[in-house]
């Protein structure tokens, strides 16, 4: 059977944008309810796209074109059990896409989802799992007492009963999840589990919470703008600044720590781990401040950030030099190197964010660019494109972090260059000035392989970019010396030679030459054959520079199952963090509680680093 839906009459008016979704939802859910998959794919366009985050597919999805989501539908309908889908608050209707916030609910959950029709069928349509029914966060009506009224003899307070369940766990009662790293990526999704009641334990190698910023280079600031950054539950506060400094957010992490009361780990790091099959169970050697200490749990979580190891390069002759050599991940800042030369091979964030640093010390500084960099300065990345979504007129308006976190989630990848390809001409437009006098200093200048800049740069390879916030200006002054379109050929003992046989002085070299894919902490922690059976972390099988094919749809291997069981990835930015994170911790919980859990369109391995 296949489902229309109905053309007004043309003496009658048109429907509103809420009418029209209405319209729109009640057909699709008669449609699922009904499972009558041919009508509910036509009411999409041919290749209009379905995103999911965990609600049917229990993976994190997008199906483009009917083909894909018939195909999904047919094998996941049975078991989702779709009902009750709501508009939630009035549509809108602009350039001829009508937009609307809805509601659903699954036979174990509930969602929301966003939904883009034009000419009355769906261009996109996203779907989120907000809860787990019977199993919900708790919170409101659901938080806990805190205290017990009455006379109780032995009477255990909130300071006595958490310091016993802290020493209880990882002993006497192992946790049902282990997260390695503690960092902004674990400490998120450790908050989102402890909500959920699903015993943790992070495992962090530095003494402090926030000491994986707190240990960097002393000038290091956040890119991105505050509205974009917010933790889970508890946002900064509304005069906190617009770009964080790395001490600032430390202590900000450290206190979210306390406060969410996460069993957090510190001095502690895991030297080896294995998948014992027949308990079906991590087994994981911890070292606990000099306590060799064997924990157990059922989920195993890399939470080590969206990079793997530092990429070290080796050149001939690096043993001989004599002076100092280090990986960006080692730099702690310009303070010591004033009046020697300084080398920094690199031309992305880190090496700008370096050579500026060093720089404002009174460093002689030379930057070695081996390959061409995207550049855009922060002000127009905040004004062309966050701004609409994470800024104080955004707030102003209505949309909050948890819309502006699933309006940025509901365009597919697939779409995203499109509709970045202009924006970014817009900005090489607004600062053409700034590019002129770059590309005149020798500076090698891109916006990626399709024009599409600097996200979609982010989302396939996690390099080749750089937020300008005034290391540019050096570069294109002069001030920090350029030499581009080279390598380097060898270390001396107090030089470098590049590959068109000049040298360079140093005293310092920094390779600010990025890092390996996060599976990299696999085959350390676990084995190779670990890691190669997950297959490489990061990317979107764009086909572009350092994102191998085919395409994938979504990041590899991020936030969902992976082809090792139990074991998972989390990372990325502070925004990914944060909105990932809820459904990461989802998944998770649903496994703990034994919910059926049937994954749709597991992650296939094509690269295995």
């Amino acid at each position: 059977m296949t489902t229309h839906l109905p053309t007004p009459a043309d003496d009658l008016p048109l429907p509103t944008p809420s009418q029209e979704v209405t319209r729109w939802l009640d057909a699709f859910g008669a449609s699922l309810e009904r499972q009558d998959i041919t009508a509910a794919t036509e009411l999409f366009e041919p290749q209009g796209y379905w995103r999911d985050l965990v609600t049917f597919t229990w993976n994190i999805k997008t199906l483009e074109g009917r083909p894909q989501i018939a195909a999904m539908l047919d094998a996941q309908l049975g078991s989702v059990q779709p009902t009750n889908w709501r508009l939630e608050e009035e549509a809108s209707l602009a350039d001829g896409v009508t937009e609307a916030w809805l509601t659903f609910e699954t036979a174990v959950a509930r969602g929301r989802g966003y939904l883009r029709l034009r000419g009355g069928q769906a261009w996109t349509l996203l779907t989120t799992m907000l809860e787990l029914k019977g199993f919900e966060e708790r919170k409101g009506s659901r938080r806990d007492r805190g205290a017990q009224h009455g006379v109780v003899k032995d009477r255990r307070n909130w300071l006595d009963r958490k310091a016993a369940a802290e020493a209880e766990l990882g002993s006497s009662r192992q946790p049902y999840v282990v997260i390695i790293g503690g960092g902004q990526g674990g400490i998120a999704l450790g908050a989102r589990l402890r909500r959920l009641s699903v015993p943790t334990i992070i495992i962090e190698k530095n003494e402090r919470p926030g000491d994986s910023w707190r240990k960097r280079y002393h000038s290091l600031c956040l890119h991105d703008p505050i509205w974009y950054d917010h933790l889970p539950y508890l946002p900064f506060p509304d005069d906190w600044p617009v770009f964080s400094p790395k001490d600032k957010i430390a202590d900000w992490l450290e206190m979210y720590t306390r406060i969410m009361e996460l069993n957090y780990w510190g001095s502690s790091e895991a030297s080896s781990a294995r998948w014992d099959d027949a308990a079906q169970e991590w087994v994981i050697r911890i070292n606990r401040a000099g306590e060799e200490i064997t924990l157990r749990p059922k989920q195993l979580v890399l939470a080590t950030g969206m990079s793997g190891i530092p990429n070290q390069p080796q050149f001939p002759g690096m043993e001989n030099f004599q002076g100092t050599q280090t990986h960006s991940s080692g730099f702690r800042g310009g303070q010591d190197w004033v009046g020697k030369k300084a080398v920094v091979i690199g031309s992305n964030n880190s090496a700008h964010d370096i050579c500026a640093d060093l720089w404002e010390h009174g460093a002689d500084v030379t930057m070695v660019q081996r390959s061409s960099t995207h550049i855009a300065t922060s002000d127009s990345l905040m004004e062309l494109s966050l701004g609409p979504l994470y800024s104080e007129e955004a707030v102003a308006s209505g949309i909050t972090t948890e819309k502006a976190d699933l309006m940025f989630a509901s365009t597919p990848y697939r779409a995203l260059p499109d509709v970045h390809i202009p924006l970014y001409k817009d900005i090489a437009e607004r600062d053409a000035d700034l590019y002129k006098r770059l590309e005149q200093a020798g500076f090698m200048l891109d916006f990626g392989d399709d024009g599409s800049g600097l996200f979609m740069k982010y989302l396939r390879r996690g390099s080749g970019y750089y937020i300008d916030v005034g290391a540019s200006e050096l570069v294109a002054q002069g001030k920090v010396k350029l030499r581009s379109g080279v390598n380097v050929s060898r270390v001396n003992a107090r030089s470098v030679t590049l590959s068109d046989g000049s040298d360079l002085p140093a005293d310092l070299i920094v390779y600010a030459t990025g890092y390996g894919s996060m599976n990299g902490w696999a085959a350390k922690l676990i084995s190779q054959e670990v890691a190669d059976k997950v297959g490489k972390v990061w990317g979107l099988g764009s086909g572009t520079n350092k994102d191998p094919g085919p395409w994938e749809g979504e990041l590899r291997n991020m936030w969902k199952p992976t082809q090792v069981t139990g074991l998972w990835f989390h990372g990325g930015n502070l925004h990914q963090s944060r909105h990932y994170s809820l459904y990461l911790s989802l998944q998770l919980k649903a496994r703990m509680e034994e919910i059926p859990t049937p994954v749709y369109g597991l992650q296939e391995v094509h690269h295995t680093q």
